[in-house]
């Protein structure tokens, strides 16, 4: 489709009139190179023409994902649509439901924001064919996206992708594809999802005070609803950034991980004497934890939230349950679930990156069942059987039965770390990414370091490794491991580097986790000179 053509044929007058009045260079460059499918769907800066987010985009993209499921023989089947509060969600939402439904799909949607992870439930609970969640997760404020699941809520891999890729490049002018209103549905999904992700929670063990931050997403009300399903009456919001709002306009960047993010959340946290900090991403699909120590509060790494809910998952089973049980990590994560998961006599699998993989960690282990999964990017499947994804609300449940069940046994979160690393080694993460100006920057730093890796990192000797378009550098000596995997983001301009150590455990915890420290430190200086 010519330039011209697309911009007859834009639905949104907006955006046909924003690329009309582009100067030839940058409209050129809008066109040089469509969104393709990355994790799990599109996602780019919302904006005319076919490198962005826009109603265009929308309208063809789902014909495609129709034309798909009707190849399958699926035509005529239920189709779930969501979308968060961002910039250009609604009129993406309703364009998605309508066009499914001009095909024939029968379609669940919602006249209000969901999170995502309730899309995800939502498809496998009603066995629906797709889902459909208009998100750019905690990407900036500018960009939107469209994530798509099949397979009974799971995101979608190859070679799905590439079939509706392949279908976008048939489907008609969007201006020339028909749309169908809608009827929203009610929200008994929505309660059945708040009363299965309340059921993670192991038992009555307290009452802790949690402080809790949805970020100006759409996690908020819901995150409060399910913690006080589940028992936890005592929870405390940060106003200021509790309603949905598409400009965050308290944060620099809408990711928890980010220096800056949960300042207020543990400032509220340390004025009301929370047991526990949550925060959760614009979408609610992640989840990150403060805590309270000697020192003050601090966010616990994705690493450490993942060693703690899978060894408290993992701990709730009988003997009999765990040696048919599975927990996954993605291979940039840290290698300590796997020591965890040996020591109950459990299945450990380490997959790609991203939670398309994750979810799919027990697909090839016939008599097995996956129980957690978790990435380093503060994602947490804690209930695999319901939500196969990331879910950063049944997450908060499970990681605040675990306070309480911690405090209720005299043990705080710290001392909880610390019996980790007396049983299984002091391990430290860390993760550095570096901010490129595109694909092609960051494809090029990868080449560099394929051609030329180190022959050692702080003092060690290490290999490397190629697998996939990630590079990984291991070594160590008898007594210290240093491992560093770098790869470029799969949904924004950076290359990522992440960095863990392991030290074998002597007398002195706290002299070897500042020796574990003083190397990390050193890994991470080394990746920021490539």
């Amino acid at each position: 489709m010519t330039e011209e053509d697309w911009i007859a044929h834009d639905p949104d007058p907006v955006t046909a009139a924003e690329l009309a009045a582009l100067d030839p260079g940058e409209r050129a460059a809008r066109f040089a190179k469509p969104l393709t499918f990355g994790t799990a769907g599109l996602r780019g800066p919302v904006r005319g023409g076919p490198d962005s987010m826009n109603l265009a985009i929308v309208v063809r993209a789902t014909w495609a994902v129709s034309r798909v499921l009707t190849e399958r023989g699926l035509g005529g089947s239920t189709v779930v649509v969501g979308r968060d509060a961002r910039h250009g969600s609604v009129p993406f939402a309703i364009a998605a439901a309508e066009v499914f439904a001009a095909q024939g799909f029968s379609v669940i949607t919602w006249d209000h924001p969901v999170p995502t992870p309730v899309v995800a439930f939502a498809v496998r609970h009603t066995g629906a064919a797709a889902g459909v969640q208009i998100t750019a997760s905690h990407n900036p404020r500018t960009d939107n996206g469209y994530k798509v699941y099949f397979d009974g809520g799971l995101q979608i891999i190859s070679p799905t992708d590439r079939e509706i890729e392949a279908a976008i490049t048939t489907a008609p002018p969007a201006d020339q594809i028909p749309r169908r209103p809608v009827h929203p549905a009610d929200d008994t999904l929505i309660d059945a999802y708040v009363t299965r992700a309340a059921m993670v929670r192991r038992g009555d063990h307290g009452n802790p005070r949690v402080a809790l931050t949805a970020l100006h997403g759409v996690g908020g009300e819901l995150a409060m609803r399910t913690l006080r399903t589940a028992g936890f009456g005592d929870v405390h919001t940060v106003a200021s950034q509790f309603a949905p709002d598409p400009d965050f306009p308290t944060v620099a960047f809408p990711n928890p991980e980010e220096p800056g993010a949960a300042d207020a959340l543990l400032q509220l946290a340390d004025e009301i004497g929370a047991d526990i900090a949550i925060a959760l991403d614009p979408d609610a699909d992640r989840c990150a934890v403060g805590i309270p120590t000697p020192d003050g509060w601090r966010m616990l790494s994705g690493d450490e939230t993942g060693w703690l809910l899978g060894d408290y998952i993992l701990s709730t089973l009988d003997a009999t349950d765990a040696a048919t049980s599975v927990v996954a990590n993605s291979v940039v994560s840290s290698t300590l679930l796997g020591k965890i998961a040996a020591d109950y006599g459990a299945r450990h699998v380490v997959t790609l990156t991203g939670f398309k993989w994750l979810a799919r960690a027990d697909a090839e282990l016939t008599g097995f069942r996956l129980v957690y999964a978790y990435e380093e990017a503060i994602g947490h499947c804690v209930d695999p059987a319901a939500v196969r994804d990331k879910d950063g609300i049944s997450a908060a449940v499970l990681a605040c039965d675990l306070v309480a069940h911690s405090g209720a046994q005299g043990i705080s979160i710290t001392d909880a770390l610390d019996r980790l690393a007396l049983r299984h080694g002091v391990h430290t993460t860390a993760a550095l990414s570096r901010r490129v100006a595109d694909a092609v920057e960051a494809a090029a730093m990868m080449d560099r370091l394929r051609a030329d890796p180190p022959a050692e990192l702080a003092g060690f000797p290490v290999g490397a490794t190629v697998d996939g378009d990630a590079v990984f550098l291991t070594g160590g000596d008898q007594q210290t491991t240093v491992r560093v995997v770098v790869r470029p983001s799969g949904t924004e301009p950076k290359v990522k580097c992440y960095t863990e150590v392991g030290l074998a455990v002597g007398a002195d915890l706290a002299k070897i986790r500042e020796r574990a420290a003083a190397v990390q430190q050193q890994l991470l200086a080394t990746a920021q000179s490539w």
